[in-house]
């Protein structure tokens, strides 16, 4: 009997410790059915075929080889690594051993000197118009960074954007994306599509049914769905910018992919897992010969993708957006389709119990190889990266614990009934680095929960912006420190007006208020938080953001986690509309409370 692989060397940690710091062991018999599911044998796992390097810097060599640069020129490496610039480079050994993908990194995230600023946390398809089609879109975010500028802010703090499956039943879930890479055509404003003046009286009667789907706070996305996808098919029809499409085609690793995925979407349904057995491998003879056959749906599909890239663009010309990027993506969608190989099948990522979700979370989303990942030279990582920074200032890495250790449930297991899998942090951090320097867009790691101390000290290390939650801290704002995002919730949390009256959340959250705050009993919700947010307005921290649900004193928070039937999560509007948003004395006053004084303080 050939003896057991070891699990630590496959990045199988023994155990953790909880929020409260006892240690939890790991349980051997699910440490084996994830070392079975990463096909680890009992052999040490294989080398990295990734190496980072410093840029502008030659490295000595132990035998010759030759750079093939991101550019794609050919350089001698017989000694030595030549100086290579930032970015992906590969170098080949001479003597026929292989190659490796080399990664030169500033190592240190962009984080402008100067940067100090507040702004609005985004539901976008809570933020409705008078003439939204019964969701926020594009063309209101436009008007709302117009309206945010204008009042001061430097930033709104957007909800993942992601692309859902493109079938009439719509996922509610911003956090459970088809496609990390590709936006969400729910977001698009039809008017605002080239010609869309050709429709004429369809038009007209398309946008009454979508405007009246405004009157019911609940988001009815199937109807919004079916309303916006007759009017862009009939669009399509009259689209004249085909060299424009084709330009973005070219600039768009992964497009036409994505959009053939879509297209057998709406052939064979989902998953993809039940599809014919030839159309479930992107690179077949079959998925070809679909493409051809289907080649206009196809380019419907990318011609979508066009559309949302311009007018993202158009709102991140009013006001620095700040992306979301989810953990990961649906085992059924286009991401998962694409890259299979490198995902585990039978697993899911979740997090163990902690005090606000005793039973432990299931996200259902299946982790990356951390081996096969490195050995793919993180092409999926990479890719996933360039399209969230795209039109932002900034990105927001949801659970960016995820960087270092996820947290793996086999399939039909309890959530309490994981463990965690380490991930080469250090090449992950490089490569955030990389294309955040290459973006010019800083970045914000979401860092609450079950979190190691070494996750802080790298991300301060990296530039990157903490997390700083009132409801959290155990500090007041004035001593927040400097590298980071300071809030009061967020989606998944209690807003203020749910806790003040007494509806969510638990009573630590408003001893909170009374201790770090100093508000009193008996003071109204628009007192409190006028209070709330001035006090995290002159914290050190260097961005500030404040939930438009605060501003309007919603009670109801935007998610419920572990919930499903019990609440609308992530289908609940704002109950105002924009423009009344912007009639709001409670918005000019939150602005006026949330203007930053210029300070630079250090870390208290």
């Amino acid at each position: 009997m050939s003896p057991a692989p070891d699990p630590t060397a496959w990045g199988v940690a023994p155990g953790y410790h909880d929020v409260r710091g006892r240690w939890v062991a790991a349980e051997a018999e699910v440490a084996r059915r994830v070392l079975e599911a990463m096909g680890a044998g009992d052999e040490a796992p294989p080398p990295a075929p990734v190496r980072v390097i410093p840029p502008g810097r030659p490295l000595p060599l132990e035998r010759p080889a030759e750079v093939v640069t991101e550019d794609g020129a050919t350089l001698p490496a017989l000694d030595a690594i030549p100086p290579l610039p930032a970015g992906y480079h590969r170098l080949r050994w001479l003597d026929g051993g292989g190659e490796l993908c080399l990664i030169a990194s500033p190592r240190r995230c962009h984080l402008p000197p100067d940067l100090r600023a507040w702004g609005w946390s985004v539901q976008l398809y809570a933020l409705r118009s008078r003439t939204s089609w019964g969701l926020g879109d594009l063309a209101d975010l436009r008007r709302l960074a117009r309206w945010s500028a204008a009042m001061g802010a430097g930033l709104l703090l957007l909800n993942p954007l992601a692309a859902p499956l493109p079938l009439p039943s719509q996922e509610p879930s911003p956090y459970y994306p088809s496609s990390r890479r590709f936006r969400n055509p729910l977001y698009l404003r039809i008017e605002e599509v080239p010609n869309a003046w050709r429709l004429g009286d369809r038009l007209v009667a398309l946008a009454r049914a979508g405007t009246e789907l405004n009157r019911r706070r609940r988001i009815e996305r199937d109807r919004v769905f079916a309303l916006k996808m007759q009017a862009l098919e009939e669009l399509f029809a009259h689209s004249g910018e085909q060299e424009e499409l084709e330009r973005h085609l070219a600039r768009t690793p992964g497009l036409e992919e994505y959009a053939t995925f879509c297209a057998l979407s709406e052939v064979h349904g989902a998953p993809w897992q039940r599809w014919p057995e030839p159309l479930r491998r992107p690179g077949s003879a079959a998925v070809a010969r679909f493409r051809s056959a289907r080649a206009r749906r196809v380019r419907f599909h990318a011609w979508l993708q066009w559309l949302l890239d311009r007018q993202l663009a158009a709102a991140g010309r009013e006001l620095p957006l700040v992306h979301d990027l989810p953990v990961g993506v649906q085992p059924a969608g286009a991401d998962a389709w694409v890259w299979q190989d490198t995902l585990v099948q039978g697993m899911s990522v979740g997090a163990p119990p902690d005090p606000f979700n005793p039973a432990g979370q299931d996200w259902a989303v299946p982790p990356f190889d951390p081996w096969r990942l490195r050995a793919a030279g993180y092409e999926p990582f990479i890719q996933t990266l360039r399209a969230t920074f795209r039109h932002g200032a900034g990105l927001r890495i949801d659970h960016v614990m995820g960087l270092f250790r996820l947290y793996w449930i086999p399939r039909g297991a309890e959530p309490n009934g994981g463990v965690y899998v380490r991930y080469p942090h250090d090449e992950l951090l490089d490569i955030v680095a990389l294309e955040s320097c290459r973006h010019r867009a800083y970045v914000i790691g979401e860092d609450l929960g079950t979190v190691e101390e070494v996750v802080r000290e790298e991300m301060a290390a990296r530039n990157m912006l903490s997390y700083r939650l009132l409801w959290f801290e155990d500090r007041p704002p004035d001593r927040y420190p400097s590298e980071s995002l300071a809030a009061l919730t967020t989606h998944d949390l209690p807003t203020l007006a749910g806790v003040w009256e007494g509806i969510d959340g638990d009573p630590t959250m408003r001893d909170r208020l009374r201790r770090h705050v100093g508000v009193r009993e008996g003071q109204s919700v628009g007192e409190v938080t006028t209070a709330v947010y001035r006090a995290l307005a002159s914290s050190p921290a260097r961005l500030v953001a404040a939930t438009l649900e605060d501003v309007l004193g919603v009670r109801e928070r935007p998610n419920y986690p572990g919930t499903t039937n019990e609440h609308p999560n992530w289908s609940l509007a704002l109950p105002l509309t924009l423009e009344e948003l912007q009639r709001e004395p409670m918005a000019a006053e939150l602005a006026a409370a949330l203007r930053r004084d210029g300070r630079s303080d250090g870390d208290a």
